[in-house]
């Protein structure tokens, strides 16, 4: 299946770029373009696929040197048959209305200024790769929750999320991260799964985040996401039960005074997305949220705070089912793709941000790493929450 999407969408993308070609160039010079960027398209596709296939023998360096420079090129391409696009259709409703002096048929065509579009587009590829994706912003929100006892007024956690350590993302760069958190001093840090992506990084990666637990006023807590399914979860457990971070699967831990951490393990028939159409599954998937929360929240007062650690966003739904104050998730990436805050790409039923529901809130984090080195309108973040009595 991911063969067949990669397969599909890079086909769709050398679609778009040799179809703009024809606009931004004469006929002569498009011609040697489609040639060219047919050829190195279809060399970008087959190196891609053929790494997936023997994946367990291509080094992180070389798919972090060719996976950053193939994300440029394509994106760049992508980019600019948008703009293309876009250009077209304005150009076609300006020409219907306004009736431009006639010109050459030859040129007709060809959009005046053909340059700017492969320059703008390559100029925002770079930057969504080499500038956002690396660039963690930092959000801060209020958790208003009624009968806040007094003592927690003013307690703050924060979260990170979706590191996906491995080819594009280093070692250093998470310990740079735990320490900006740090440097914050929040009570707790929060972390909601896939983080720990590459069975040969993290041993390490678990000795550095235990390394910050006491650098944090009540430690860190943390769940598992799917990636760690994905990455040997019994070494994964076997390493982190060595350690003093607080690994909650299905259970949770009084933190302080009537302030409880619940986690959740990541369920194993969880759709894609929201929109497939296996009622049979997606009735599984429900009812297996149900069971792991219920698990998660035995034998917690009714009048304790609750707040609720998960990788996948529905379990916000599951959250505001038993009233909690908040249900920390993440597993979207935000889309990577935004515009205006928004995503550019809701395919999840909840993919970004802030999500009340009547008195409970929840929160759907962008990721700090990714799988597909570009982000665009959505930078990688630390999310901040304070607890505030109403």
């Amino acid at each position: 299946m991911f063969l067949l999407i990669t397969a599909v969408v890079l086909g769709a993308v050398m679609t778009i770029a040799l179809v703009s070609i024809s606009f931004l160039f004469s006929e002569h010079l498009a011609r040697k373009f489609y040639k060219l960027f047919a050829l190195a398209d279809l060399t970008v596709i087959v190196v891609i696929l053929g790494g997936w296939l023997m994946r367990s023998l291509v080094p992180d360096w070389f798919i972090s040197v060719f996976g950053n420079v193939a994300t440029v090129f394509l994106m760049a391409q992508l980019i600019c048959g948008v703009l293309v696009i876009c250009a077209v259709v304005v150009r076609f409703f300006y020409r219907k209305f306004n009736k431009p002096t006639k010109f050459e048929p030859a040129r007709r065509k060809a959009l005046v200024h053909g340059m700017i579009y492969p320059l703008a587009s390559m100029a925002i590829s770079l930057y969504g790769n080499r500038i956002e994706k690396n660039r963690d912003v930092e959000n801060f929100y209020d958790v208003p929750i009624k009968n806040l006892p007094p003592d927690l007024e003013g307690f703050k956690l924060a979260q990170i999320s979706d590191i996906h350590l491995g080819a594009y993302y280093s070692l250093e760069r998470l310990e740079n991260l735990l320490q900006r958190v740090a440097d914050s001093k929040p009570d707790l840090l929060a972390i909601t799964g896939d983080i720990f992506d590459d069975k040969a990084m993290n041993p390490a990666a678990i000795k550095i985040v235990d390394a910050f637990t006491n650098k944090f006023k009540f430690g860190i807590y943390y769940c598992h996401g799917n990636h760690e399914h994905f990455r040997g979860i019994r070494a994964i457990e076997s390493e982190l039960a060595k350690t003093k971070i607080h690994c909650l699967i299905n259970r949770s831990e009084l933190v302080t005074s009537k302030l409880y951490i619940l986690g959740v393990d990541y369920p194993s028939r969880a759709p894609i997305t929201t929109a497939g159409e296996d009622k049979a599954r997606d009735n599984d998937f429900r009812e297996t949220r149900r069971d792991f929360v219920h698990r998660a929240a035995k034998n917690i007062p009714d009048d304790a705070v609750k707040i609720l650690l998960a990788h996948h966003p529905e379990f916000i739904d599951d959250g505001a089912e038993r009233n909690f104050a908040l249900t920390l998730t993440g597993h979207t990436h935000g889309s990577q793709f935004g515009i205006f805050g928004m995503p550019l790409f809701p395919v999840f039923k909840y993919t970004r941000g802030l999500v009340k529901i009547g008195d409970s809130l929840g929160y759907v984090h962008v990721g700090n790493g990714s799988w597909f080195p570009f982000r665009f309108g959505c930078p990688p973040e630390i999310a901040y929450f304070t607890l505030r009595r109403t």
